[in-house]
């Protein structure tokens, strides 16, 4: 199933995500997690990938393990920045052979020190064109409530994602955020700029305090005085804090949805 058509019910969605493993002989025991993390019954798994990585393949077999073994719809990611062109259509082709209909497409991470050669993509939304022009997938983007932090304002920021969408983005799955407020008002930034495509808030349960720093430099988040607090409270408890960040995470998810926002995608951050 498409997952624009999961997020066009009127009933909440609750979607999760893997990691795939680093090494292929990993990747019995990886299959076993995603056959418990299915047992679960998410509205989909997505499936992260990294493409100088080499786990493309891993990535691959994992979204095929959600989907066409555990009868849950995979989310299969597809980053593009260090990838050539050649390579990300057989991706495609890949993927379409063994029937997975949605990937985010992603950017991904400019390899320091490297210049990227003409045959590559800069940009997510090239990328969007391409899977579009392809055919037959349902396309997601990845987008940041407080602005990407290569963004010079918000306000450029959007004007991308209004890119993505032109070039055939179908739905958006924020970066992590501890401040519903700030969701709320860059959702309404997104309308006010004509993006109407449908955005599913990621949440993350930070249950370690080392997990901050990393988060807040991937993600732009800034943390609100509230979670500082109880970092600073339990943060040499590890017992405590696992219980507190998913707590705050659970209290966050409640007010989304008493809000209306029905869609919501937890970073489990789970290294298979």
């Amino acid at each position: 199933m498409k997952i624009i058509d999961i997020l066009g019910r009127e009933k909440a969605t609750l979607s999760c995500e893997l990691f795939p493993p680093k090494h292929g002989y990993e990747l019995a025991g990886a299959k076993l997690i995603v056959r418990e993390t299915a047992a679960l019954g998410p509205s989909f798994i997505s499936v992260t990938y990294n493409a100088g990585s080499g786990t493309s393949s891993h990535s691959v077999n994992l979204a095929h393990e959600v989907q066409n073994i555990c009868g849950i719809t995979a989310l299969a990611h597809l980053t593009c920045v260090s990838s050539e062109k050649n390579a990300i259509v057989n991706t495609l082709a890949e993927l379409k052979a063994l029937g997975i209909e949605n990937i985010l497409a992603l950017r991904g991470d400019i390899p320091e020190g490297r210049l990227l050669a003409l045959e590559t993509y800069r940009h997510a939304s090239e990328l969007i064109k391409e899977i579009r022009d392809y055919g037959g997938f349902c396309i997601g983007g990845a987008c940041y409530p407080q602005g990407h932090p290569e963004a010079q304002t918000l306000q450029k920021d959007i004007e991308s994602l209004k890119a993505k969408a032109d070039c055939g983005c179908q739905f958006f799955t924020t970066q992590m955020f501890f401040d519903n407020s700030i969701l709320y008002s860059f959702m309404f930034q997104l309308l006010k700029n004509g993006i109407n495509v449908p955005v599913i808030a990621g949440i993350m349960p930070v249950t370690n305090a080392k997990q901050i720093s990393r988060i807040c430099s991937l993600s732009g988040a800034v943390l609100p005085p509230r979670f500082k607090a109880i970092v600073d409270k339990f943060s040499h408890n590890p017992a405590a804090m696992n219980q507190a960040g998913v707590v705050y995470a659970t209290e966050q998810i409640i007010d989304l949805i008493a809000n209306g926002v029905n869609n919501i995608h937890i970073y489990t951050r789970y290294q298979i």
